[in-house]
């Protein structure tokens, strides 16, 4: 069986008395990950350490001795700090510019030895005891995560994060939750007996829109969202000038926000994309193969990289939950070929945001283009991988006002007045603005 993971987010009622237990724990708990990063980063003199079992050995009576936690947060800082540790050596595999881990977020790791999960409360291991936190529910949560997972008897607890919004200066259990799901090949059975394979392109940019898809939406404005991105380092490099424990904690809740906001910026654009998926009865979703990103597009940054990264797993885990299937394709040539007549020519691309085809004059928006390119590439690669005698189940692309398949046969929507492919235009306004 597969598992299915979801998070839930969920305010908790700290006993009076006991929110200082829970600070001095994540002190603690930050000082064994610290500790273990400063031991296992070796570069460039040696070989960094990223074994755990290595790790644990060599720290783990010195930090049970320096810290009043529990073993198994003792344990869990240390093995916090080699995950990191790896994945800066792959970074440095890949030639990317990096340095040891620090963790100063305010973030506690509780699994079922250190906690006691239930669905109206949690009982957490703390240097001074466990204390025991009522979740605060609000009203009408069946549409919220925590009614689908938290209070969901199907999902079971794991691993999570305690985590502390100094704003507010509320605390917060993001609770893990899994469920069983059918096998991959089980789907992979279900997903090539469909009756058809219809399949929804993305396209992801820098500026413009975040993401558009072969419908036609254009999601999200990467350009708003660079701008608030920037107003963040800027007030951070004004702070930091200062020099005052003040400026740095101000910069510590103001990176908070900043991740706050860039993840719901980023999972509403997942569920926008699904509901384009969902609505014109896709089978498939399809990405741009992420991998060098950064060396293939022109003004991608390591923070556009992480976010585009972040949104396909966003898109990918929750499109489970619909047995849609979410895959990449080479990016080749998805920006100059045109989507109507195939010709592929570097000249087609007029401008940023505008395609026109040097051959058949097929005019549209450059990254609606793309994405029903993105959208064919892995309708050949599924068609090409039907082995049923009868041509298997049909191959289309999901448009804005009907399909369209490899052979370029236009079958418009029922509801839709288009006759034909060329008429078929993106969205102009940006949905969710």
């Amino acid at each position: 069986m597969e598992d299915v993971i979801r998070t839930a987010r969920v305010k908790l009622d700290v006993p009076e008395g006991r929110c200082d237990d829970l600070h001095q724990t994540k002190e603690q708990f930050l000082h064994c990950a610290n500790t273990t990063a400063a031991w296992a980063w070796r570069y460039p003199d040696e070989y960094c350490v990223t074994s755990k079992q290595q790790a644990e050995n060599a720290l783990y009576e010195r930090l049970r001795n320096e810290t009043e936690l529990t073993a198994n947060l003792v344990q869990k800082g240390i093995r916090r700090a080699i995950e990191a540790t790896k994945s800066g050596v792959a970074r440095l595999k890949n030639g990317e510019t990096t340095s040891q881990p620090q963790f100063d977020a305010w973030s506690v790791v509780y699994d079922k030895r250190s906690a006691t999960f239930h669905r109206d409360h949690v009982s957490l291991s703390t240097i001074n005891g466990r204390v025991e936190c009522e979740y605060v529910i609000p009203d009408g949560p069946e549409e919220t995560p925590i009614g689908q997972y938290l209070l969901n008897e199907d999902y079971e607890f794991r691993m999570s994060t305690l985590q502390y919004d100094r704003s507010t200066e509320t605390f917060y259990l993001h609770a893990r939750m899994r469920r069983a799901e059918r096998d991959k090949h089980e789907r992979s059975t279900a997903a090539s007996n469909a009756k058809h394979r219809t399949v929804l392109g993305v396209d992801l940019n820098v500026d413009g829109s975040l993401a558009v898809t072969s419908t036609g939406a254009f999601i999200r404005n990467a350009v708003e969202m660079n701008h608030r991105r920037r107003e963040f380092e800027k007030t951070r490099g004004s702070m930091q000038q200062t020099g005052t424990r003040s400026a740095h904690l101000s910069i510590r809740s103001m990176d908070d926000r900043e991740h706050r906001w860039m993840q719901d910026e980023l999972h509403r654009a997942s569920n926008q994309i699904l509901d384009e998926a969902r609505d014109h009865g896709c089978t498939h979703i399809a990405f741009e193969n992420l991998t060098d990103i950064r060396d293939r597009m022109a003004g991608v940054k390591r923070f556009h990289a992480w976010a585009f990264r972040r949104l396909y797993e966003y898109v990918e885990y929750k499109a489970k939950m619909l047995d849609i299937e979410v895959e990449q394709v080479s990016p080749a040539y998805t920006s100059q070929r045109c989507s109507k007549c195939g010709f592929t020519q570097e000249t087609n691309r007029r401008s940023k945001h505008q395609f026109s085809c040097q051959k058949c004059e097929y005019e549209l928006n450059a990254d609606y283009n793309a994405s029903k390119n993105i959208a064919r590439k892995l309708l050949k690669r599924l068609r090409s991988g039907q082995k049923s005698s009868s041509g298997g189940a049909p191959c289309q692309c999901a448009l804005k006002s009907g399909t369209v398949n490899l052979n370029g046969e236009f079958i418009a929507s029922v509801d839709s007045t288009a006759e034909g492919e060329s008429t078929d235009k993106p969205t102009t306004s940006v949905v969710g603005h």
